[in-house]
């Protein structure tokens, strides 16, 4: 089959765009849709990064993740189409790279999901009469009020609400989930059952443009001059070590030091001008109180500054959500004040509130701060 899309496609209805990646989780998405009735069309998203060493094959858009999602769209006798994804792509690895160079670590999944798989392919699909883009992410939507909302998965072991909290209410109206009930065990038996040549794949564990697993040996690469020597300093500002670089290090990191210290130590601030890394006790490296930029609202349209919302927070994917406040400081700003310190409050990664089972909204955290005596 060709590697583009036909061009002047016969619109049906029902026709749904599939993003395969050559894994289980999207796999079954495409099966699901195509026995409720859909006209499924699958593709596969080259993002114009070659994988080297023995990491590649575990990442989510190999040669060989491509031949997998082909094996599949066979097996279901649907379309399939691998489409050239390089360029928008380069914008997100170029964004990840000025992250680090500024001292924050960047969630590169979250802007590839807006950009990407609900940017650049929802309007390819739409270009061939497709209503809507699907993917085998473990999420839920569904419409309230006037307004799309994002949902927690059922299986809170695999929900990916976080990396999907910055869609657009355009994007979310045209997002299907349809793993979004399900357990992985469920998804794997059901691959199992219909013979898919992915039901036992292991997962992507890597970032997909950083196949080999070492984001660092990746930037050094991009951004050598991001290497420079610097200095390891204590909460005093005392010199305690030198490093190799800021970008090898993120708040909350225990590891990396060139010093032995008589009790474990964190990173707990990385000053990139001064190539500094401030490191200290977990406690230190613990915060109540950040603030939060560009928020973007979900469930609910963006309220009056000065409101104060009670919700529960998450500020990395893998992080249990606490409970907070979220205060409304300005249209462009929030502050997040948790009940108790939360540790590791990281510049550059998202920050998530819910509503219940609902994303409420998400923004960048910014550097913890100093609110009546705690940091």
């Amino acid at each position: 089959m060709s590697s583009a899309p036909p061009q002047n496609p016969v619109v049906t209805p029902g026709r749904i765009a599939v993003a395969m990646s050559g894994g289980v989780d999207s796999a079954v998405a495409a099966l699901l849709l195509r026995r409720a009735g859909a006209d499924v069309v699958g593709f596969f998203l080259r993002n114009g990064v070659v994988g080297k060493g023995p990491g590649s094959s575990r990442s989510c858009c190999s040669v060989s993740d491509a031949a997998d999602a082909r094996l599949v769209a066979d097996r279901l006798g649907i379309p399939f189409y691998a489409v050239d994804v390089a360029r928008p792509f380069q914008r997100i690895i170029d964004a990840f790279v000025d992250a680090y160079r500024s001292g924050t670590t960047p969630n590169p999944c979250v802007a590839c999901n807006v950009d990407v798989k609900f940017g650049h392919l929802l309007e390819l699909a739409r270009s061939i009469g497709a209503e809507a883009v699907a993917t085998g992410h473990y999420a839920r939507s569904d419409e309230r009020d006037g307004r799309w909302r994002l949902r927690r998965a059922r299986d809170s072991s695999k929900d990916q609400s976080y990396v999907l909290a910055t869609l657009r209410q355009d994007q979310l109206a045209s997002a299907r989930f349809p793993l979004g009930d399900l357990t992985k065990t469920e998804v794997r038996a059901l691959a199992r059952e219909a013979g898919l040549p992915v039901a036992d794949k292991l997962e992507s564990q890597e970032i997909c443009f950083v196949p080999t697993g070492d984001y660092r040996e990746f930037l050094r690469e991009r951004a050598p001059e991001a290497f420079a020597a610097g200095e390891l300093v204590d909460s005093e500002g005392a010199i305690v070590g030198t490093h190799d670089g800021v970008v090898g290090f993120t708040v909350g990191q225990r590891k990396g030091f060139r010093a032995a210290f008589g009790e474990p130590r964190h990173v707990v601030g990385i000053d990139p001008e001064s190539r500094r890394v401030t490191i200290g006790t977990r406690e230190q490296a613990s915060a109540t109180t950040f603030e939060v930029a560009s928020p973007h609202w979900v469930a609910i349209a963006p309220p009056a500054v000065g409101t104060n919302l009670r919700a529960q927070v998450r500020i990395r994917h893998r992080h249990t959500a606490a409970a907070a406040d979220v205060i409304v400081l300005a249209e462009h700003r929030l502050r997040i004040r948790f009940d108790a310190p939360e540790f590791a409050i990281t510049p550059g990664q998202l920050a998530v509130a819910y509503d219940g089972d609902a994303v409420m909204a998400a923004g960048l955290i910014e550097s913890p701060r100093s609110e009546e005596g705690t940091r």
